[in-house]
């Protein structure tokens, strides 16, 4: 045992590595040098391999609470049992240091609000779902008001973590998403309802043109000219949208591409008229 921030959630040293082990009572009246029984049944074990990884979750160990790190590695071991897929070792510094820095903000009454939630509920559907059960467990087991908003930015890290390289441009394409809605509502001065089936059609679209253009992969379209002569509008704003992304992610869009986002735009222009 290195260290036991709960009854239910151990740091130990196993064969030269650092590994962060999960049972219910395992933790109770351990003391750092005792040992665990290699016999005993775990419910999860994380292993820091990195170096830079393990150097500053002990750094943060130096830092935060015992119990709000018992409690992260609680709240990651539920995040792992859900969505039953290896996660970067990274969450446990990126995460542990976020939640500890959320709770000192809400106790302080600092709230942040997230401007972004809808883009991210829209893109990360069963990342936010997740989220949300880990604020419910942040609100039981502190007692403190953790903003609903708050699940926005855990869905951030939780999709992240899921990225096999443990980098994740999810915030970047949540913000260029607003952008481009932004940029709609202004060219064709509408208001854009962000709860409506329109919306989340044209957000999981353009998340997928983010893709296809990083990745480079051709998209077809036999509809670009009719596109183009009965849309002329919504096309004349595709190409303004198209700008947006390909600046920001360096890239480039065809005019299929931009065809498919100006059929999105249409709707969203035809579905304001209606409101």
């Amino acid at each position: 045992v290195i260290k036991p921030f709960n009854n239910s959630v151990v740091l130990v040293r196993h064969m030269n590595k650092e590994k962060i082990i999960i049972k219910k009572g395992i933790g109770f009246a351990k003391k750092p040098g005792e040992t665990i029984s290699g016999s005993t049944e775990l419910e999860k074990v994380f292993v820091l391999e990195n170096r830079e990884n393990s150097k500053k979750f002990n750094q943060l160990v130096s830092e935060i609470d015992n119990s709000v790190i018992g409690l992260c590695e609680e709240i990651i071991c539920m995040i792992s049992s859900n969505i039953k897929e290896p996660l970067n070792e990274r969450i446990h510094v990126a995460l542990v240091d976020h939640i500890a820095f959320t709770l000192k903000r809400t106790k302080n009454n600092d709230i942040i609000a997230n401007p972004f939630t809808l883009e991210i509920k829209t893109l990360y559907p069963r990342e936010m779902e997740i989220a949300k059960m880990a604020v419910n467990m942040l609100k039981e087991r502190t007692g403190l008001d953790i903003p609903d908003d708050e699940a926005g930015f855990l869905a951030l890290h939780i999709h992240s973590a899921r990225n096999r390289c443990g980098q994740s441009n999810s915030l970047q394409y949540a913000l260029l998403c607003n952008e481009i809605i932004e940029l709609i509502e202004k060219e064709l001065n509408i208001s854009v309802d962000r709860s409506s089936i329109d919306y989340s059609r044209f957000i999981y679209h353009i998340r997928l043109a983010f893709d296809r253009a990083v990745k480079k992969i051709p998209v077809k379209n036999a509809l670009l000219n009719s596109i183009k002569r009965t849309y002329p509008v919504s096309y004349s704003v595709a190409k303004k949208a198209a700008k947006l992304i390909e600046d920001e992610l360096k890239v480039k869009l065809s005019n299929e591409e931009k065809g498919y986002i100006a059929m999105h735009i249409e709707r969203l222009k035809n579905a304001s008229s209606y409101q």
